[in-house]
């Protein structure tokens, strides 16, 4: 039996950020692939070939805001789960099958929120 590794999409504005999620996700032993901006991640998620399992996105991009870009996902990927992270999380209303983190957020906070809206595939 082959172990598949998860691949989650992260998307932030800021570089130092999104190296840290990285990062803490890497060495949880995910798939990572990064984007800058929305239409940066609307270019991955336009590749059929590119399986994405998760995208972790800020509200607050450039542009496109996250909750913009989410529904742009879903009509590509209309079945992919979204975690929106966020210093206002708690005011936050998101979809279904979407769901929130507030920032700042501990490694085991982000370990157990994307395990949890990945638990149907793992």
């Amino acid at each position: 039996m082959v172990d598949v590794k998860s691949t989650i999409l992260v998307v932030e504005d800021d570089s130092i950020v999104r190296m840290l999620i990285v990062d803490v996700l890497e060495e949880l032993e995910f798939e990572v692939l990064e984007a800058e901006d929305a239409d940066k991640a609307l270019e991955i998620l336009k590749d059929p070939a590119q399986s994405i399992d998760l995208m972790m996105t800020d509200m607050g991009l450039p542009g496109m805001n996250g909750k913009d870009l989410s529904i742009a996902a879903r009509e590509l990927r209309s079945e992919l789960p979204v975690l929106f992270a966020s210093g206002y999380a708690d005011n936050l209303e998101v979809p279904a099958g979407m769901s929130s983190i507030g920032k700042p957020f501990s490694i085991d906070q982000l370990r157990d929120k994307v395990k949890s809206m990945l638990s149907p595939k793992i």
